[in-house]
């Protein structure tokens, strides 16, 4: 017989996990599951059921939080103005400086946002930034050049999400330190975007 932890043990006495809960009910049982050593993110998974290897049935895309994903996000900006871009709360700017420490392996980034004319040479980092889902690309709203807009969009907790090898998406939520209520409101917010459609 499979051995589990205490911890898991008291969760499943939390909820009948074969049952289907209406979202406040289910956001309400969450918060009475044993707590980690760390303030946990909430994910909400989605299965859509398309066939990711067809183009017309990629799903991704972002959506703003109401209220953030509880996530410290260091902002890479790729510009000309990295002063400008400094000053609207990125935590690194430049180009051909930043651009030669990505190459060398620096990753230490969370969102990597590019101006229209800097990404002409930024192209040129795909291979390292693609593989990680950190290259800016338009349909996120990563390549841009109201820069400032940008990064207040990401900071405030923009989420990403992009279907996956199996159909699936799976989206941070909040963290477990938020109140039910936002969380509630997170979720809402990433039910009523497109691909929740499918």
């Amino acid at each position: 017989m499979e051995k589990h932890s205490k911890r898991y043990n008291s969760a499943v006495k939390v909820a009948d996990l074969t049952k289907e809960y209406p979202l406040n009910e289910a956001v309400e049982i969450l918060s009475k599951f044993p707590k980690a050593k760390f303030d946990e993110t909430i994910e909400l998974s989605f299965r859509l059921g398309v066939d990711p290897a067809q183009g017309d049935q990629m799903v991704r895309g972002t959506t703003p939080l109401p209220n953030g994903s509880g996530k410290k996000i260091r902002v890479l900006v790729f510009t000309d103005d990295a002063e400008k871009a400094l000053a609207a709360g990125a935590d690194f700017a430049g180009l051909a400086d930043m651009m030669a420490k990505v190459q060398s392996g620096w990753l230490d980034f969370d969102v990597a946002i590019a101006t229209t004319e800097a990404m002409k040479q930024v192209r040129t980092l795909a291979r390292v930034l693609g593989p990680k889902g950190l290259m800016p690309n338009p349909k996120s709203g990563t390549v841009t050049d109201d820069i400032a807009a940008g990064i207040k969009a990401v900071k405030a907790g923009r989420v990403e999400f992009k279907v996956d090898k199996t159909a699936n998406i799976g989206v941070g939520v909040g963290k477990r330190s938020f109140t039910t209520q936002q969380i509630a409101e997170n979720v809402s917010e990433i039910a009523s975007t497109e691909f929740s459609k499918f």
